[in-house]
């Protein structure tokens, strides 16, 4: 691994020698679809994966049941509920914001948008998700694109939210908010990523070559990574990494029963992600003196290894 983690880093806590899955946290995953012209299922088992792979106790995957048996092949390890949908695979908005609901209340963390596609309900369930304020929020691929189609969007949000996009999703967020910044310049990253980050009171992770972490006061650039990164999936894990971090070492509010005890602050979670994420590609491209050819389970196979050393 070729990334130096400066001293002042923050390490991860400690773990429970004597703890269970409950101890850890739980993530919910929301994702997936199965439409006529659609048929995503590796997303949500991706991020799965990475939940798993960062030490989160459970992961839970909220998919339509067309698509759920293809998710637990990929992720046998994860648990399942049915996402509501027609016929025709359209979700079923209020039969769907109550199972959301539901998830959210028994969860650590929540992720929402890996593989939802172009529902117009995503936009729905996604704020549904982020008017809530008991725990964070992971928005990601479909979720980002939805809610640059919601109106007023920075006077809805409540939820503690983790914002990660790529510069095209970006785009499209910032274009709805009136940011104007290019997310691709190395020299106005930071700027367009603090800007979005500002506006909708979240953290707002910008992803590509030298990531982004800010919360709009304090911000960050990864300096791990690799370009076998730039494959299909990655990002899925990444969520999923994030959202296991935080599962188990944030907590914002009453600690819930067996939960551990308090470790990170919600930004240093984050980062922690983030820098794990890029220490894994560089780990796969030594291991196999490549540039290319990473597959995203390769990825998340990394993860142990690299959060030994965090």
């Amino acid at each position: 691994m070729n990334a130096q983690i400066p001293s002042d880093f923050p390490r991860l806590p400690q773990r429970d020698p004597r703890g269970h899955k409950g101890t850890f946290g739980t993530v919910s995953i929301v994702g997936g679809c199965c439409t006529s012209d659609q048929i995503m299922a590796g997303a949500p088992a991706l991020t799965a994966l990475g939940s798993l792979r960062s030490g989160a106790g459970v992961a839970r995957v909220v998919v339509p049941r067309e698509v759920s048996s293809i998710v637990l092949s990929v992720c046998p390890s994860a648990t399942c509920i049915v996402l509501p949908t027609t016929d025709l695979g359209q979700i079923i908005v209020s039969d769907a914001c109550a199972v959301l609901d539901g998830a959210a209340g028994s969860s650590s963390c929540l992720v929402i948008g890996p593989g939802m596609g172009s529902d117009p309900a995503v936009a729905i369930l996604t704020l549904r998700a982020l008017q809530q304020a008991e725990i964070p929020v992971v928005v990601d691929a479909d979720a980002l694109n939805a809610l640059a189609t919601i109106p007023n969007l920075h006077l809805d949000l409540r939820a503690p939210a983790i914002l990660t996009p790529h510069p095209g999703e970006f785009r499209r967020l910032a274009a709805a908010l009136r940011i104007t910044a290019d997310p691709t310049s190395e020299s106005s990253r930071p700027s367009a990523a603090e800007q979005l980050a500002q506006r909708l009171g979240a953290i707002v992770v910008l992803k590509g070559a030298g990531t982004i972490v800010t919360n709009g006061i304090d911000t960050w650039r990864c300096p791990s990574g690799h370009p076998a990164l730039a494959t299909a999936g990655s990002g899925d894990v990444l969520a999923g990494v994030i959202a296991g971090l935080v599962a188990q070492h944030v907590r914002l509010g009453p600690a819930r029963a067996g939960a551990a005890t308090p470790g990170l602050a919600l930004l240093d979670a984050v980062r922690i992600g983030v820098l794990a994420h890029g220490l894994a590609a560089e780990r796969w491209a030594a291991s196999r003196q490549a540039s290319a050819g990473l597959l995203a389970s390769e990825l998340a196979t990394e993860l142990p290894q690299v959060f030994a050393g965090l």
